[in-house]
């Protein structure tokens, strides 16, 4: 037997705006559901089963919504029919609707019926006075605007903006916005508490307190929200398409130049303070070179049905939420350390991780990889107390290779020499020097000095593949008094 859910609209403000039909579609139905109770009209509903306990349990809307579908599809097969109320139209914004409907398309024991009701559209058209089709408004969910309205000059109506957090995050996706853009703030509409604000782009979250009457109009934006990077995500995927090179990659073989990209990106940062040149230009274009790399593994995936950038994106924004409980959640912290326990705490719950090494990258270069592995082993009380445990270590190590090198394989030579390094690698983290850097700079400074002197041999005539050693040391010498 067919399972049957009818889904009413309870209209955008109090009584005034619930039709007849409506009313009597409810007072016929014998299980009763309603999204929100928090509705001027809810009350018409009652007595009624109300899905705000899950906004209250999940972790993101996406798992309201289908936990919500998942109750209701559960109680249309018990009770065969039952009602559905949602404020406003069911048809306008209503992702739980769309979740039913998809899953009355693929299910042919479900039937999805939905009633048609006034929208909240229809009184903020009437309350700016536009014909949104001759404007052409689009409209836009709060959540998604970063993303919904990339590209986008206007006019935007931006619905779901139930907090003064929401507000915030569309005011900073603008980048370009410079504060004065106007913007009405629409709030309550239908209702004895309706107001409409007046308010410019810089002051749109802190101009009233948001709820879930909130709404926000957006006749013009001087620069459209995301441009830059819209053009650059089609571009990417432009050249993959076409250019018979981006074609033949794979992840395999972009590999080095990810690398490649990322070291120059490195070079880049490193000669920020270097006089002459324009570095933030240098860095400008070694930053563009990375993203690219970025953006093509990411076309590649698409491509291959597996993930987006969106994916991506949407992965390190809310990563980044949940590690910093200090900025938006309750926790409180006095300094740095709290947070870098915070962050390693969680994400050890995260990725339910038996050993503190896991998640440490073995393709690191090798310096980097074994300080990484000494500052973990630390952290559970495996170190020394001090720089004075770990320098000794040193001299032990340096014996133990002499005597591989006397006595042992060329195998024994390579392990003995590889202890040597960790051990200085283990001096360096308890110096709170960076061993990768450090090395990096003592290769700089001798690629430098030799550089100097392949210069200076120049200048006398000498050919320094036939000089021999003692002449070299005599021109390295020379460079470094010089």
């Amino acid at each position: 037997m067919t399972a049957r859910i009818i889904v009413v609209g309870l209209g955008p403000g109090d009584d005034r705006y619930v039709d007849d039909h409506t009313r009597r579609t409810i007072a016929d139905a014998t299980h009763r559901y309603v999204r929100t109770a928090r509705h001027p009209t809810a009350h018409l509903v009652e007595p009624a089963t109300s899905f705000d306990d899950v906004y209250e349990r999940a972790d993101t809307f996406d798992e309201v919504y289908v936990a919500i579908a998942d109750a209701l599809t559960e109680a249309a097969h018990v009770h065969r029919e039952i009602l559905y109320a949602v404020p406003g139209s069911p048809l306008v914004l209503e992702r739980t609707v769309r979740e039913l409907r998809a899953r009355a398309a693929s299910d042919g024991q479900l039937t999805v019926e939905v009633r048609p009701a006034m929208s909240f559209l229809d009184l903020v058209w009437a309350r700016l006075g536009i014909d949104p089709i001759e404007s052409g408004v689009r409209l836009v969910d709060g959540h998604d605007f970063s993303a919904a309205a990339a590209g986008d000059h206007g006019p935007l109506l931006v619905a779901h903006t139930h907090a003064n957090w929401v507000l915030s995050e569309i005011k900073l996706a603008v980048e370009g916005a410079t504060g004065d853009e106007p913007v009405t703030i629409l709030q309550a509409l239908g209702t004895p508490a309706e107001r409409i604000v007046e308010t410019r782009w810089s002051e749109l979250d802190r101009t009233l307190d948001a709820d879930h009457l909130t709404a926000l109009y957006v006749p013009h934006l001087a620069t459209p929200v995301g441009r830059g990077y819209v053009r650059f995500h089609e571009l990417t995927r432009t050249l993959r398409e076409q250019c018979p090179w981006d074609i033949e990659q794979t992840h395999q073989t972009l590999i080095p130049h990810l690398l490649e990209e990322t070291y120059e990106v490195i070079d880049a940062l490193n000669a920020l303070d270097d006089p002459g040149g324009d570095r933030d230009a240098d860095l400008i274009e070694e930053l563009g070179d990375l993203l690219y790399q970025i953006e093509f593994h990411a076309t590649i995936a698409e491509q291959e049905g597996r993930f987006t950038i969106a994916d991506v994106t949407d992965g390190i924004h809310d990563k980044l939420v949940r590690r910093h409980p200090h900025v938006f959640g309750e926790t409180s912290v006095a300094g740095t350390a709290e947070v870098v326990a915070n962050w390693d705490d969680i994400k050890r719950a995260e990725k339910a991780r038996t050993s503190v090494f896991d998640g440490i990258a073995r393709s690191m270069p090798s310096l980097a990889y074994a300080q990484q592995l000494g500052t973990k082993a630390a952290k559970v009380g495996f170190d020394w107390p001090d720089v004075a445990g770990a320098f000794p270590k040193i001299a032990e190590e340096r014996a133990e290779l002499a005597d591989a090198m006397a006595n042992g394989s060329p195998d024994d030579v390579r392990m003995e020499l590889g202890d040597l390094l960790f051990a200085v690698v283990n001096v360096a983290r308890h110096l709170g020097v960076d061993a990768e850097l450090a090395l990096r700079d003592a290769s700089d400074k001798f690629r430098t000095r030799f550089e100097r002197v392949e210069t200076l041999a120049r200048d006398r005539a000498i050919d320094l593949r036939s000089a021999g050693l003692p002449v070299l040391d005599a021109l390295w010498d020379d460079v470094k008094r010089g």
